[in-house]
Order: C-alpha cells, then sequence, then structure tokens
C-alpha cells in the first residue's frame, strides 16, 4: 500500500479527480448563469412594472387552512393576520395535530368569534395525515395552505387566486419572506429565499416545472388534490411529492413573487440542521420515487428539474470529497492542484458570479420587502458557511436516495419560537 503523501499525489493525477475538479467549477458557474439569465425572462415577463390591482370581478370560496402541532408561540400571531385578509369569500380553518403544548387555548379565542373553524385530532398523525383529515372538511375550491408561524399580506389571495381561471393550474406557490431577522443566521437566510428560493423559482416557472411549491404558503385547487390522492403521509416533505404528484398528472404550477407571507425562520444552527436534513432526505426519497419520469417521454418536462436535482446533490458530494483530500494534502505537505488557500481565477470567477446572483435576487425581491438590502452585506458568507452547511446535510442524507422509503406516516415536531400574539 503506498504511503498517505504518495497516495494523495497519485489521485490528484487521474482522470477521475480531474473531472471532479472540473465539475466542482463548472456546476457553480453555469448553474448560476442559468438561474440569473432565466429569472430575467419571468421578470420582464409577468413581473416589470406590474404594480396594478389584480382585476377583483371573480371571487371564488377559498378556505385559508392552517394545519398546527405545538405552534403555541406563533399561531395568535398567524390566526390575526389571517383574519386581517382582504377578501369577500373565505373561512380560516386550523387543524390542530395531537399538539400537546397550548395551541388549542390560542385558537379557541378566534374560534368562540367565529372567524376560524378548529378541527381538532388528538393524536399527532403527522402534517400529511392532517391535512387530509381536513380537506373533506372545507368549503372552498381554493385551499391556501399555510405553516402556523406564516403572517400573510392583505392582498394575498387577490394576487394568488386570479391563476387558477386557467382549469390547468392546480397549485399557485407564493412568495415566503424572513421576518424574525435579528440574528446572523436568520439574516443569512433572508438572503437565501432572496436569492436563491425566489430566484430558483422563477427560473424554474420558464423551464415549465418547479421542483416544489413553498411549504410555508402554497394555494392549492381542491379537485386537484383530490386527483392525486391528496399527500403523502409516509413522505417527509410532503409539499416536494405532491408538486411532482400534480405535474406528474400535467397540471400546471406557478410562482407568484406578489403572494407575501412573512415567516419565523430557525434562529439555531441545530434547529437549521435538522431542518434541512429533513428537506435533503425528503428530494433524495421524492427522486427515488419519481426516477421512472426520465424513462418516459411523456414526462419530458420534468427532465430539467430532475437532471438539476441529481447534479446538485453530485455537487455536494465532490464539495466534500475534494475538501476532504485538500485537507488531507496540505496535512502532509503537499499542494493539492486546483486549490488554492488564496483567490484564484476559478474561485474569484465562482465568488463574482455568486455575489451578482445574490445582488440580483435582492434587487428584484427589493420591491416585496424593501429592508433586504440592509442584509445583502451577509451575501459574502453564504458561500463560506452555507455551501459547506448545506453539502453536508445532503451527504448525510444520500443513503436514502438508494433506500427503499417506509412507508409508515411520517410524524412531525417541528419548534417554535417567537412573540405570541
Amino acid at each position: 500500500m503506498l504511503p498517505v503523501p504518495e497516495m494523495v499525489a497519485a489521485i490528484q493525477q487521474t482522470g477521475g479527480y480531474m473531472a471532479a475538479l472540473f465539475f466542482f467549477a463548472a456546476y457553480p458557474i453555469v448553474s448560476s448563469l442559468v438561474w440569473v439569465t432565466t429569472s430575467l425572462f419571468f421578470v420582464f415577463r409577468w413581473e416589470r412594472g406590474d404594480d396594478t390591482p389584480q382585476p377583483r370581478d371573480w371571487a371564488p370560496a377559498v378556505t385559508i387552512l392552517v394545519p398546527a402541532h405545538n405552534e403555541e408561540a406563533v399561531i395568535g400571531r398567524s390566526l390575526a393576520a389571517c383574519c386581517n385578509v382582504d377578501y369577500p369569500d373565505y373561512e380560516i380553518v386550523v387543524v390542530n395535530d395531537g399538539s400537546s403544548d397550548f395551541t388549542v387555548q390560542r385558537v379557541l379565542p378566534f374560534v368562540q368569534s367565529g372567524r376560524v373553524r378548529l378541527v381538532d385530532k388528538r393524536v399527532n398523525e403527522g402534517k400529511a395525515m392532517a391535512l387530509n383529515d381536513a380537506l373533506p372538511m372545507v368549503r372552498g375550491e381554493i385551499v391556501l395552505i399555510m405553516d402556523a408561524d406564516a403572517e400573510p399580506e392583505p392582498d394575498i389571495l387577490w394576487h394568488m387566486v386570479p391563476h387558477f381561471r386557467s382549469a390547468r393550474v392546480a397549485a399557485v406557490t407564493g412568495n415566503p419572506r424572513v421576518r424574525n431577522v435579528d440574528t446572523f443566521l436568520a439574516r443569512l437566510q433572508a438572503i437565501e429565499f432572496t436569492s436563491i428560493v425566489s430566484l430558483l423559482r422563477r427560473s424554474q416557472r420558464i423551464w415549465g416545472r418547479i421542483v416544489t411549491v413553498s411549504g410555508v404558503v402554497a394555494a392549492f385547487r381542491r379537485s386537484a388534490l383530490f386527483a392525486v390522492d391528496g399527500f403523502s403521509p409516509d413522505m417527509p416533505t410532503e409539499d416536494i411529492e405532491l408538486t411532482w404528484k400534480l405535474q406528474r398528472r400535467f397540471f400546471d404550477i406557478r410562482y407568484e413573487p406578489r403572494a407575501i407571507v412573512w415567516m419565523t425562520v430557525p434562529t439555531h444552527f441545530r434547529a437549521l440542521f435538522r431542518q434541512r436534513l429533513r428537506w435533503a432526505r425528503g428530494l433524495m426519497e421524492v427522486l427515488r420515487r419519481h426516477a421512472d419520469v426520465l424513462t418516459r417521454w411523456r414526462y419530458r418536462r420534468m427532465w430539467p428539474m430532475f437532471i438539476e436535482s441529481v447534479l446538485s446533490i453530485l455537487w455536494a458530494v465532490v464539495f466534500i470529497g475534494m475538501t476532504a483530500l485538500w485537507l488531507v494534502s496540505w496535512s502532509v505537505g503537499i499542494p493539492p492542484i486546483g486549490a488554492s488557500p488564496f483567490p484564484n481565477l476559478w474561485g474569484m470567477v465562482i465568488a463574482t458570479l455568486c455575489l451578482a446572483q445574490l445582488a440580483l435576487g435582492t434587487l428584484i425581491d427589493h420591491r416585496y420587502d424593501r429592508g433586504i438590502w440592509r442584509y445583502f452585506p451577509y451575501a459574502v458568507f453564504y458561500p463560506l458557511i452555507y455551501w459547506a452547511f448545506l453539502a453536508i446535510t445532503t451527504c448525510l442524507s444520500l443513503r436514502h436516495l438508494f433506500m427503499k422509503p417506509s412507508r409508515l406516516p411520517v410524524r412531525w415536531n417541528t419548534p417554535r419560537t417567537g412573540p405570541e400574539a
């Protein structure tokens, strides 16, 4: 067996290493250029100068459905905001999924006032099951599903409902904004939702298919939900799975950036790590379950989002592998090929494009979140901290890409923190 220094040097002379090095540098450059250009198409087509009020001559009944499990810290603010929504015909339904705290007590005053209906489940069976149980009890043909920590803007329904004039539209995903921007980690997430999440949804809308609606806020045609048998209780990310099921049935899913809700994001690394680990696992299981879309021509419009998802996972694996190899190389006194502790051409190109993408996303969403520019300086930390963070959670979840998912319901326990209304 070769000594470690010789082994490290030999690995860096192989064709596989050079291919991985090229992919490691090229993927963020190419993907950033694609996201920027296609999102600009979306802006020029649907957002440029469009500040006129939506026509209000069509207002079908809407249900705002709020699933809740141990949400006592936030649900009061959310329901107060829901009650202030400007729309002539809507109801608010809370489905409590076996909460062990004072969630029900926070909801009861709204129930007693006649503004909210409560579906009180005594056993925690998971978010997907809670939503499926509540859907037959709502009266709105359009169902706006929101997390219990989300606070909608009053005009949200006037921006989302008109999309459903088209019979092919099954879902419209909204634009969640970060409310609790009082910590470093929360401000990083504010930049992420502006310059990564929102930008990517604009791009995917141009591609024709969206990887996932926002679990925080999305409106659905109720009949379309029944057509695909509702949410999947056995999937940890029921929103991603539902998005793919709807698009496999050739329903249209749209992104509406003017549909604003304010949400609470994790403020501690442990909570954020658990959240992103669940998101990564959920994507892996969805890709495994729907891998057959690549072999069927009828699903060809789903190929770009499937391939892009796989490439992002592959890049995370390469990121971790290359970083580990470079650390070993430096530790044994061998300068690694293609890596430098000092800025080089590739590194500067990647960093410049990353910051340009973050700046563009901030510029576009500034019209919806006026204070977002204050947090743009935090963007310099995004590639340094967040890329590594997300790559680690992706690699830790990689096994789920090859494991057969359990058919047992996935229960939830998402701790919330925040001032109660």
